[in-house]
């Protein structure tokens, strides 16, 4: 989900200063927003980080042996900062953890709940398009993927939803392991979470919360007016409240977010959580920043493939630099790029590698296949009170004092609108449901591609102000905006390679809207918005009378042929690609058995959320986490057992 900007803070600078001219009282108040914002996060102290790879291993020379590890982790992302720190609690150990960027946690944008999306047009994102979409106007969609530690959790709004718990049952049938079911996996779930009560929110089982984990949860970002309405007008019009998204009960229903943001009003990364100054302390554990790994090393042993190191370099013409691994090579780069460092590494559909002149180490045709990834899209509304965070992103001298007042207000209180998680307020709901698309206006019967009659495969949620393009543009008056996202699309899409560089970007298609059945499932979706905008007491809050071209005040006179005009124009990422290192049988097309091995080569495994066997009905982060959580338990039980 994208907010405010698409630029660093300094840069903010430097934009408002071109808008606003060179008067010195205006230049000297975003310099000040500049420096509180600095403040307001900064860090406590230095990591330890390496920066420096002769310091963990050697250049890529015949005549030089290179160091060795016995787990090596690429990819310092949202999964990979939890192996790193599971895995070393070991202290006979060695792990070694590459990341292609810096660290997330020295960035005040990644700590500051409104900010993050400040990054994604910077060097600390990896800046990706998909190919035009053919079923969604011939449009190619900017697809920000993190380069950082933290990875997407850095980057991405903190909406801690799980998805459903059948979701997770699906997964154990798929992988015939009942270790991936609901009743098994929801405890690491649990072991990663630490959830902090909140006074407003009383109904939430504490039973079955995690208490101890590094993760903090909870309910204490900041909520517009406008979302608390929303939650009011969901129920009139058939959804019912539900006070905790991530039970055994499922997800069915309206709330209030549950975010990866803790009591202090700061938002909480995998790297902020589990790479602690005691954790990066550790003598066993290197973390090496501004690594980027060119491929996997492999070797022949007989007719088997065995992945023995790693190659990486600081750029496309920087020195190469080898490691080793005694015993495993952890992939943990993303859905984007684990696909690709394994294609890189001639593991992947042979015909593809051959076509690059890529030495095919072994012919796995699943290899990003299957790509999936979750829809949206956004309705825009006049927000009457005039109320909304505009001046986040400020316009005029007026837009840079109320940015200034917030700064003060999120550092002193931590409230405010610098406080406000962006995606404020959610409702998860079935597209069948009739009680909300009644049979009379909606005849045909869909496919049903839900995980059980309890899960969704509709999420509609509210931001406090409308955007576009991914936060580059906001709008000019005050909104208020709901987007809805197709939860388990059936169009999937593939990731191939652009060269045999690893340097040049895939080749990305998600095949948005291919099948007709998800553009059916988005109309109503977007009818259901028009629908909830129009009900009270949200709809005292809206000026649905504004006809500003901008605007959708109009859209529910729409016919659904115009609707589904308007979903192929604005379809967008919701920043959730999964699946292209799947978790299934090798004749489904699998990369991966139920240990996250990857099949056919010994000493390599995948983890982060390329191996979902299918995408869960909700946010991806959470089930990121607990599969790393997962599969630190599955690599020290074979270490005991060995």
């Amino acid at each position: 989900m994208a907010t405010i900007g698409g630029s660093t803070l300094s840069a903010f600078a430097m934009n408002t200063k071109a808008r606003l001219g060179n008067n010195r009282l205006t230049w000297l108040t975003v310099v000040a927003v500049s420096i509180l914002l600095k403040r307001a996060l900064k860090a406590r102290s230095r990591t330890k980080l390496i920066a420096d790879a002769r310091q963990v291993a050697r250049e890529v020379k015949e005549d030089l042996e290179f160091d060795e590890y016995d787990i090596i982790i690429i990819g310092g992302g949202t999964a990979g900062c939890v192996l790193a720190a599971r895995l070393s609690e070991d202290p006979s150990l060695r792990v070694l953890l590459l990341e292609a960027g810096q660290s997330g946690r020295t960035l005040k944008e990644t700590r500051i709940p409104v900010a993050y999306s400040l990054l994604f047009r910077t060097k600390h994102v990896h800046q990706l398009y998909t190919e035009a979409q053919d079923s969604a106007n011939g449009k190619r969609k900017f697809w920000p993927r993190a380069k950082m530690l933290g990875g997407c959790s850095s980057i991405n709004a903190q909406m801690a939803q799980i998805g459903a718990p059948a979701d997770f049952d699906r997964w154990g049938d798929i992988i015939d392991d009942d270790a991936w079911k609901w009743h098994n996996l929801q405890r690491y779930f649990r072991k990663y979470e630490k959830y902090v009560p909140h006074p407003e929110f009383p109904d939430v089982d504490l039973s079955v919360k995690g208490k101890d984990g590094p993760v903090e949860i909870g309910y204490f970002s900041e909520v517009s007016e406008g979302s608390k309405l929303f939650i009011k007008a969901c129920q009139r019009v058939g959804i019912p409240y539900s006070p905790d998204f991530n039970t055994s009960k499922g997800t069915l229903g309206v709330n209030k977010v549950m975010t990866f943001i803790d009591e202090k009003g700061t938002r909480v990364s995998s790297e902020s959580a589990y790479l602690t100054h005691e954790v990066l302390a550790r003598p066993n554990l290197k973390v090496v920043v501004n690594a980027t790994v060119t491929k996997i090393i492999t070797e022949k042993v007989g007719d088997k493939v065995k992945a023995v190191g790693a190659e990486f370099a600081k750029s496309q013409n920087g020195t190469r630099y080898r490691v080793k691994s005694r015993r495993e090579v952890i992939v943990s780069a993303g859905a984007v790029h684990s696909p690709h460092i394994l294609l890189l590494s001639g593991i992947g559909p042979a015909a593809e590698l051959e076509k690059h002149n890529i030495p095919v180490a072994l012919d796995l045709p699943g290899v990003g296949d299957n790509l999936v990834d979750h829809p949206v899209v956004d309705l825009y509304y006049k927000n009457r009170y005039k109320d909304s965070p505009l001046h986040v992103k400020p316009k005029s001298i007026p837009d840079v004092f109320r940015l200034i007042a917030s700064t003060l207000q999120y550092q002193i209180l931590r409230t405010g609108a610098l406080a406000t998680n962006f995606g404020e307020s959610a409702a998860f709901v079935r597209s069948d449901d009739r009680k909300l698309f009644s049979e009379s206006d909606y005849p045909d019967k869909l496919n049903d591609t839900t995980s059980a009659d309890n899960s969704p495969d509709l999420e509609i949620f509210t931001t406090p102000m409308a955007y576009k393009d991914h936060g580059d543009f906001t709008f000019p008056m005050h909104t208020f905006a709901v987007h809805a996202v197709l939860l388990r699309p059936k169009s999937k899409g593939t990731l191939t390679l652009r060269s045999a560089s690893p340097w040049d970007a895939p080749v990305l298609n998600p095949n948005y809207l291919k099948e007709p059945e998800d553009l059916q499932k988005l109309v109503r979706g977007v009818r259901l918005i028009t629908k909830i905008a129009k009900e009270e007491p949200l709809a005292s809050r809206l000026d649905l009378g504004d006809k500003e071209a901008l605007l959708d005040s109009d859209t529910h006179l729409k016919t659904d042929e115009e609707l589904a005009e308007l979903i192929k124009e604005r379809v967008e990422t919701l920043y959730h690609p999964t699946t292209t290192c799947k978790m299934a049988p090798l004749e489904q097309g699998g990369v991966v058995d139920s240990h996250l091995r990857v099949y056919g080569v010994k000493g390599l495994r995948v983890c982060d959320a390329s191996i979902f066997p299918e995408i869960v009905s909700g946010h991806t982060a959470a089930a990121v986490l607990a599969s790393a959580e997962h599969l630190a338990d599955i690599i020290r039980s074979e270490l005991r057992n060995a």
